[in-house]
């Protein structure tokens, strides 16, 4: 069975004493995909240096997180949109609003997330989307793109199933995580009702380790934990998630 695990930082901190053994766990439980979204400008150098170490199995992406949006965000969405457009990259994220932490900079926030969507149009990239309480402001501004080609995933989907269906609606996938695993989410809804093909596998690693792993360092390894939960709750086989869940990726990212 293969796997990828769609949004992942293994590049962090968290992982700098076993990067190496971190990505080959993960090609082990059969994750031959890892896709690495950015944070914000300091943590390009370690991201890219995990995916020129590891170029068949990691892969980058570009952009300037949410919570990273502060007065500077016009310097660093210049230096977010040169390495951009002049790097090699699978996806534009992770970008989006994030009204959690934080909402003095929200206007901010939702010029940087339409700065994003125009440059992944420009460059025909899918876009990875941050929507921590904050999903049904970026449905408002994706709605302003209707025409445009934008596609992309709702990286650890927030949401209920009325607001699964209408990201669905718009042609967007739901990324599904550790979070389903956990005692009364939301999640198991969503999953049980929404088809396989609209689903993709994430670990947002090192955080949200699904269970039995909480309170651990997340890994990308643990991608086929997630992987058995969303069979057990569509009442299918695990080489279906497997499958399904793997092209759907590499339709959306051109793997």
């Amino acid at each position: 069975m293969e796997f990828i695990d769609t949004h992942t930082h293994l590049y962090l901190e968290l992982f700098s004493d076993d990067y190496d053994s971190a990505v080959k766990l993960a090609v082990d439980a059969g994750v031959k995909h890892m896709l690495l979204p950015n944070v914000d400008i300091d943590t390009v150098e370690s991201m890219m240096g995990l995916a020129n170490q590891f170029p068949d199995n990691c892969h980058p992406m570009m952009a300037i997180h949410p919570t990273s949006i502060k007065e500077d965000y016009k310097e660093k969405l210049e230096e977010i949109k040169h390495l951009l457009f002049n790097g090699n990259f699978i996806a534009v994220g992770e970008t989006g609003i994030d009204l959690y932490w934080d909402k003095t900079f929200y206007n901010e926030q939702v010029f940087s997330f339409e700065q994003h969507i125009e440059w992944a149009i420009k460059l025909d990239l899918p876009i990875v989307i941050h929507s921590r309480k904050s999903l049904d402001e970026i449905v408002k501004v994706l709605d302003n793109y209707k025409s445009s080609n934008i596609k992309g995933v709702f990286h650890c989907f927030p949401g209920n199933l009325i607001q699964a269906k209408k990201v669905i609606e718009r042609g967007f996938y739901l990324g599904i995580g550790g979070v389903v695993t956990y005692k009364n989410s939301d999640m198991s809804k969503v999953v049980s009702e929404i088809p396989l093909e609209w689903l993709l596998l994430e670990t947002d690693a090192p955080y949200l380790p699904p269970v039995p792993h909480r309170g651990k360092r997340n890994e990308s390894a643990y991608i086929p934990i997630i992987a058995e939960k969303v069979a057990e709750l569509k009442g299918v086989s695990l080489e279906e998630v497997a499958r399904i869940t793997t092209d759907n990726a590499k339709k959306v990212f051109n793997l």
